[in-house]
């Protein structure tokens, strides 16, 4: 999901200020399927009021700078909607560890072993992370939501843990007929 819309859908859940979207978007429910950047929602968000899809009103803090809070506009949620009437595009799966993966022939077993578990435990970063957000109060989809992203990361776990030995037993393959 690109960023605009990422912002969009965000903002039908009720008026958010930039740092609170960024926020949901690194630590929340938003984290398991959202690749956005800080750098990129700020532009995001600018772009959007430009184009009348989002309104920005600015409120006033004691000793703290203004800050801005965004909303979604008729003609936003129009657009959220007809977004999401079109469906998404399929996932795109883009690893840098499964690229690595392809060329483990070029690395030690210890090494390989040492990517896999490292792998591993970033798996269970994960799904701790998406379980102590299940523990919060949340709208079914975003349940579901989290449950799918705790389901996917324990099968990704469960599938590197099954064949970890037998990847590194076998390879790095030109390693093992140099010895």
């Amino acid at each position: 999901m690109d960023v605009r819309t990422l912002c969009l859908g965000i903002l039908s859940l009720g008026d958010a200020t930039g740092y609170e979207i960024k926020k949901m978007v690194a630590e929340g429910s938003f984290s398991f399927f959202s690749e956005a950047s800080y750098g990129s929602i700020y532009p995001a968000l600018t772009k959007l009021t430009q184009d009348g899809l989002v309104a920005c009103r600015t409120e006033h803090q004691e000793r703290r700078p203004d800050k801005k809070v965004y909303s979604l506009t008729d003609a936003g949620r129009q657009t959220l909607e007809g977004t999401l009437r079109d469906g998404p595009e399929p996932d795109r799966n883009r690893s840098d560890f499964l690229a690595s993966l392809l060329f483990a022939e070029a690395v030690s077993p210890e090494r390989l072993g040492g990517l896999i578990d490292a792998r591993i435990g970033q798996h269970d970063e994960k799904i701790d992370a998406l379980n102590r957000l299940l523990a919060q109060d949340m709208s079914p989809a975003s349940r579901f939501v989290i449950e799918y992203g705790v389901a996917t990361q324990k099968a990704a776990r469960h599938f590197l843990v099954s064949y970890r030995d037998r990847l590194t037993a076998d390879a790095p393959l030109s390693t093992k007929a140099a010895e």
